[in-house]
């Protein structure tokens, strides 16, 4: 069953019961018998006053905050609490005059008030079914169920709505932060009527269609269909959202419940009691309990959004109120400005002395990146030319076959127009294949050109599976007896890298072919090679996987040294290379044993880049 919170002076949520309303006059003659045996009792114990803000009167009051004197009086008998009830003005005045030592009010007065007077607080309020004290209080928008025109707040604009005061808590400024987060202006865009306490006469107005919409705190709606006051199907929520753990509908956020607070002149070790007897309180069985001050600032946020309570001023600031308000730090501002000022002249001078020299340090640094671009450049080419001059044997063998081919089929028409046996069937026939093979030849020409010219380096989005399938073109076509080889794609779609295609299709070239000269000479079975592409967070990771004799340890650490090579007629230069590339475009490349047996894992990463949708 869920526990009703009764309506505050300001529309706040606030501690108390329906059965507690119920049974007030029982209660308050309860306290009074109470607080006269106990006031017996204590003749010399220290007074100490606890100003309350009564939001429905000192009957109210009396009822709901009793057992929190009783139980304070019970565990601190040095001491006799005092319960004294205030409205919102009184309040102020009771705590600038110095009357009360704590003060237990709702959030949005406390925030004022902290400001204004110093208040700290010592706990805050635990309302029963409420799971996080943190979360305990918002706002709900209603409106008559027939009105399917107002699904959420933003069609409150330019809506007659009805909500308690301008400074009420719960009953207007939560819904009107909200509503200035959306990015409307609830001062202007919607036409507001306040009509103060109690509440019911707001959801009375909502009823008579006098309003659009209505304000008020959050569980008022279902306290008053429990009551009967209101029926189901009468109204609805607007902009109705789930807040987990909380027993009511909202239509804003949740913000913290009530505290209580000391003043500047109270006790600490009186403070420091009181917190640890309410700290102490059991709860559950519907009983008020407490629990650690809980974070305020997010009525802090709202109050600041909305330029009330503490930062009123903030909107209201003119040039002569901002002069008397920082002058000291106008004068520091006017100060340092000096200072500055002689600063730069007299850095000027030391800077024009200085210009030239820096102006050729930067010439002659960009002179030496230019031949250093142009040095990288050059081994980069000649490293592709090195590993074209490798396979160049095989090349020749591949290239040949498509013109032994094209020469095969040319005689053969020949032949047969030569006796008189040539068909146009034959003649379509070997015609095709003619073709087919000047395009598999000029394929290959034409990759191995591509490959092997020299321009400058770019950088752009590039699939890493495509240029893995394009490195295996390259490969397959310029050996005869090229082994198998894997691609395996496993990153996301959509998942590529910012590089320069040529230069990653370079290492992959390199990687692919030492995994070839790996396995050279083993049965076939481990001679195949695996290319796998993954995604590894915000990175692309590239595996080349071979099965053949691998390398021990000494090898390894020596293996990205340049001209160090394990080939008999290797020059030693190709991994430094890669390692180079991979290295000026962001990424890494390392080489480690198969976890698979035999042979080699080469693997390197590159930064992710997303392509458009």
């Amino acid at each position: 069953m869920k526990t009703p919170l009764v309506t505050t002076a300001a529309g706040r949520g606030a501690p108390g019961t329906a059965w507690a309303r119920a049974g007030a006059g029982l209660r308050l003659l309860g306290a009074a018998v109470l607080a006269g045996l106990l006031a017996a009792g204590q003749a010399t114990a220290r007074e100490v006053a606890i100003g309350v803000f009564a939001w429905q009167g000192e009957r109210a009051a009396i009822a709901d905050w009793s057992p929190v004197i009783r139980d304070l009086n019970a565990a601190l008998p040095e001491h006799r609490f005092r319960l004294d009830h205030y409205d919102a003005a009184g309040l102020r005045r009771a705590i600038a005059e110095h009357r009360v030592d704590l003060v237990i009010t709702n959030p949005g007065y406390y925030v004022t008030m902290e400001a204004e007077f110093g208040l700290s607080r010592i706990a805050t309020l635990a309302a029963p079914n409420v799971r996080s004290p943190d979360r305990a209080i918002g706002s709900v928008v209603i409106a008559r169920a027939d009105r399917a025109d107002l699904p959420d707040l933003a069609a409150l604009a330019g809506r007659r709505v009805a909500a308690v005061a301008p400074d009420a808590f719960g009953g207007w400024l939560i819904v009107a932060g909200e509503l200035k987060r959306r990015g409307l202006d609830p001062e202007s865009d919607l036409a507001v009527r306040f009509m103060g306490l109690p509440m019911n006469n707001i959801v009375d107005a909502v009823r008579r269609g006098d309003v659009d919409a209505g304000i008020v705190r959050t569980c008022l709606l279902e306290q008053l269909l429990d009551e009967e006051y209101v029926r189901p199907g009468d109204l609805r929520v607007v902009g109705a959202r789930q807040e987990d753990g909380f027993p009511c509908a909202t239509s804003t956020p949740l913000y913290p419940d009530w505290p209580i607070a000391v003043t500047r002149q109270t006790d600490p070790a009186l403070a420091k009691a009181v917190a640890r007897a309410l700290l102490a309180m059991p709860d559950g069985q519907g009983l008020l309990s407490w629990t650690v001050p809980a974070d305020y600032r997010p009525v802090h946020e709202l109050y600041q959004g909305l330029g009330v309570g503490p930062y009123a001023d903030l909107h209201r600031l003119t040039p002569e109120a901002l002069a008397r308000r920082f002058w000291p730090w106008l004068l520091g501002l006017v100060v340092l400005l000096i200072a500055g000022i002689v600063h730069t002249v007299r850095v000027e001078y030391q800077v024009h002395r200085r210009t030239a020299e820096l102006r050729e340090s930067l010439q002659a640094r960009q002179l030496a990146e230019a031949r250093m671009r142009e040095n990288q450049e050059q081994m980069e080419h000649l490293s592709r030319l090195s590993v074209l001059g490798e396979l160049s044997g095989s090349l020749a063998h591949e290239i040949n076959q498509p013109l032994t081919t094209i020469g095969t089929y040319a005689r053969s028409l020949l032949r047969r127009q030569d006796n008189r046996t040539l068909t146009p069937e034959a003649l379509s026939q070997a015609c095709t294949e003619i073709a087919d093979e000047a395009e598999r030849a000029g394929g290959i020409v034409q990759r191995i050109r591509h490959f092997a010219r020299k321009r400058a380096a770019v950088r752009e989005p590039v699939d890493l599976a495509a240029i893995a399938a394009e490195a295996r073109r390259l490969v397959t076509g310029m050996l005869a007896h090229a082994p198998e080889i894997a691609i395996h794609d496993r990153s996301s779609p959509g998942r590529a890298v910012l590089a320069d295609p040529q230069q990653i299709q370079q290492v992959l070239l390199n990687l692919v072919k030492n995994a070839i000269d790996a396995a050279r000479g083993l049965p076939p079975a481990r001679q195949a090679i695996e290319v796998d592409i993954e995604a590894a967070g915000s990175r692309v990771l590239v595996h080349v996987i071979d099965r053949g004799v691998g390398l021990d340890e000494a090898q390894r650490a020596r293996l990205f040294e340049p001209f160090f090579t394990t080939k008999p007629d290797g020059l030693g230069l190709g991994l430094p290379i890669c390692k180079t590339i991979i290295e000026a475009h962001g990424g890494r490349l390392w080489a480690e044993p198969n976890a698979g047996g035999a042979g080699m894992r080469f693997t390197f990463s590159l930064p992710c880049h997303e392509l458009p949708a």
